[in-house]
């Protein structure tokens, strides 16, 4: 029976090549063109990825570069476009399984291909096939065309009597031909995130990776750009920049070969991962989203942003509440009239939400620090005897919105729910049990737990519909790597954790459409696409001090939207001016967690006019293009600026970090205006009764002088901002 079953398969390979001969797979946005082929050996191959090719017959012309031995190398190959372990290839696949029999090699043969109309653009559906084994691997290619941004991901699924296994399972291979490749990648630690760093990629591989499970981007993010013959410029030169969608361990994979080529591959990190895959049981690996920028890391970033805003971003094309958070003003320490005096200090500030952050819940082991609470979501009696129902009134009382924090995946050994469901945390059997933060993370690949996280939400929404955002919080990376539910699959924890917590998020987005959430974990630690589906906004970091957040946001602003990113003014690093931490936190989602108290009349006042400026020019801020124009890792002052969609509305921030004695100053050009359009330029968020330094606030200029020219905005003092509005007349 078996030789039967092999000899259909080799048939139907062989009818699979046949049928494919030329066969050819073009993948296109406006600018860029994925092009797949299928071999003499009826093997599917990409045979070229770059700037979009004019001409169809042209496509053709590349049959040299999937003929066998046609680079040079040891082994007769190509560019396979998901290669297998254990055939021809001597460098990294995209898919390893070890079938029943103990093979660990597969080969998948071209099958058939299809396309259709996806919002916003085009799907690409590629079906492979083994020839020996009934193992079938489906490629997803999802190409935006005005965005410029191809999505794609894999599915596995099998056929063989009992369970595979699957030690790694990438969500693609792309290949690249250039003369030199210029790594940057983003590492990050608590109150220090998106930390970008250079690297030329030489012979061998480069492995970026993380193995940290929930709280999994604490250390590096899963995002990157590689300049191709050149080193990653904002403005100019050719540049592949990526992301993967997926809120647990990740890993890409950059190797450069014997004759210079470099293979991309991004997925799943399979650390610990080894995964049985049953019969007919379909493993969709993460999506991976990347662009190819021909004019440098601004044009690939603007490119990511709008394509964020119109198709992944939950909510992207809405607005956002501005809001005032009692954390950094209070702590734990707050009760009900405390917080019923903040909200009015929300309205009175103009922020449209007052945010109540941790410490509000548990009896038994109240909130009163870290150390115990977390898991007993009801609401502490001693500091808020009203309930939640009494701070809802109290906001609509102050005529703000009410949102809370939560941190649902999280439960301190201090608690009821852990006396209750010890067995729902993860924890190793026979082992001293190692805390992080006083805390274990709850087993999400249970059901039950899912049921229970997902029940934090629903109970607070049942009894308080009017609840306007959650805070969703994730203060600790999986520690003691056991799941009591999993039993004998350990292998299939880390992901069916992920799996887990995306099923909760699911149902909230499901039945809570309209509720705004912030994606925090201890800051930025969570900051992926797929996440991003069930959320607004993310926290990017717990480091609120101006200067450091003027790196992070420009090391997040590369890969996502200025409306995805909260930033908040607080008292961090006093030593720099209201205005300078006002000014930094609004060219993101402006937030505030400060007590009014302690802000003199003319602060107050100052914060006052940059809330309304700020809600004035959300549209261009939020929704517009950014142009990073000046950066930070270049010198010592930094400058972007935002463009309406219309170009008749601009703002431009501008910084003096810590400038040199005496440097030399230069313009700032400005980007994406009009140039045949006459702006005027208007110095804002000024001090009460300060007048603007600039000679350029209140005169008009042409776009094209702007562009070329430039503003004198710039200056010797540290710490020193200015934010210029610019009105099309």
């Amino acid at each position: 029976m078996k030789n039967l079953l092999v000899t259909l398969f080799a048939c139907a390979t062989l009818s699979y090549a046949n049928a494919a001969e030329n066969k050819t797979i073009r993948i296109s946005t406006d600018n860029t063109d994925l092009v797949l082929q299928v071999g003499d050996n009826g093997r599917l191959y990409q045979t070229y990825l770059g700037e979009k090719l004019l001409h169809e017959q042209d496509l053709n012309n590349f049959q040299w570069n999937i003929h066998a031995g046609a680079d040079g190398s040891v082994s007769k190959r190509g560019w396979e476009v998901y290669g297998g372990s254990g055939n021809e290839d001597y460098f990294e696949p995209a898919i390893a399984i070890t079938h029943n029999d103990g093979n660990p090699s597969t080969m998948l043969y071209y099958v058939s291909s299809s396309s259709k109309a996806v919002e916003g653009g085009t799907e690409t559906v590629v079906n492979l096939r083994d020839d020996q084994y009934p193992v079938d691997v489906t490629l997803h290619y999802v190409a935006y065309p005005k965005e410029n941004v191809i999505k794609t991901w894999s599915e596995i699924k099998h056929q063989e009597k009992k369970p595979v296994l699957l030690s790694t399972y990438a969500s693609a291979m792309l290949y690249f031909n250039n003369s030199a490749y210029y790594l940057t990648e983003f590492s990050s630690d608590w109150a220090k995130e998106a930390q970008m760093s250079s690297q030329q990629l030489q012979f061998g591989k480069k492995v970026i990776d993380t193995k940290l499970g929930s709280r999994a981007a604490m250390h590096t993010h899963p995002f990157f750009e590689v300049g191709l013959d050149q080193p990653v410029s904002e403005h100019q030169g050719n540049v592949l920049m990526g992301t993967l969608g997926w809120t647990g361990n990740f890993r890409f994979t950059f190797e450069v070969d014997n004759v210079g080529n470099l293979r991309v591959i991004p997925g799943i990190n399979p650390y610990a991962s080894n995964y049985e895959l049953k019969p007919n049981e379909v493993f969709i690996t993460p999506e991976f989203i990347f662009t190819l920028s021909n004019d440098g890391a601004g044009k690939g970033s603007r490119n990511l942003h709008e394509w964020a805003r119109n198709y992944s971003l939950k909510d992207g094309k809405g607005s956002r509440l501005t809001l005032l958070n009692n954390w950094e003003n209070t702590g734990f320490n707050f009760n009900q009239e405390i917080l019923a005096e903040l909200m009015k200090e929300a309205k009175h500030l103009g922020v449209d939400m007052f945010l109540l952050d941790d410490g509000w819940f548990a009896n038994k082991y109240p909130r009163k620090n870290d150390h115990a609470g977390l898991g007993d979501w009801d609401v502490n009696h001693d500091k808020l005897p009203g309930g939640i129902p009494a701070l809802v009134k109290a906001a609509k009382d102050a005529d703000v919105k009410f949102g809370i924090w939560i941190e649902p995946e999280m439960v301190n050994p201090k608690s009821e729910l852990f006396e209750k469901h010890p067995d729902w945390a993860i924890t190793l059997p026979n082992r001293e049990t190692y805390y992080y933060r006083n805390q274990l993370v709850l087993d999400l690949s249970n059901p039950k737990v899912q049921d229970y996280v997902y029940g934090v939400v629903e109970n607070i929404m049942k009894e308080n519909p009017e609840v306007a955002f959650f805070k969703w919080d994730c203060n600790s990376p999986i520690t003691n790597i056991y799941s009591p539910y999993l039993k004998n699959k350990q292998g299939q924890l880390y992901i069916d954790h992920v799996r887990g917590i995306y099923n909760v998020l699911k149902r909230v987005k499901a039945n809570y459409p309209d509720v705004p959430m912030m994606l925090c974990s201890g800051g930025g630690a969570r900051c992926d696409y797929e996440a991003l589906k069930y959320f607004t906004e993310f926290w990017c970091s717990d480091n609120t001090d101006p200067v450091e957040r003027i790196y992070i946001q420009w090391g997040f602003s590369q890969f996502f939207p200025a409306k995805a990113m909260d930033a908040h003014v607080t008292s961090w690093n006093k030593a720099t001016s209201v205005k300078f931490r006002t000014d930094v936190a609004s060219m993101c989602k402006l937030g505030f967690d400060i007590g009014l108290k302690e802000l003199t009349a003319d602060e107050l006042t100052y914060c006052q006019t940059a809330v309304a400026n700020w809600k004035r020019l959300q549209s261009a801020i939020m929704d517009g293009d950014q142009y990073r124009l000046v950066s930070p890792y270049e010198g010592n002052h930094m400058a972007l600026n935002y463009v309406s969609k219309d170009a008749n509305k601009a703002v431009l921030f501008a910084y003096d970090i810590h400038p040199r004695f005496q440097e030399k100053l230069m313009t700032v050009k400005l980007q994406g205006l009009n140039p045949n359009k006459q702006y005027k330029v208007e110095e804002i968020n000024l001090m009460p009764s300060t007048e603007s330094k600039l000679e350029s606030s209140g005169k008009v200029y042409s776009g094209d002088y702007l562009m070329k020219v430039g503003l004198n905005v710039f200056g010797f003092t540290a710490t020193q901002s200015h934010v210029i509005e610019l009105t099309a007349q």
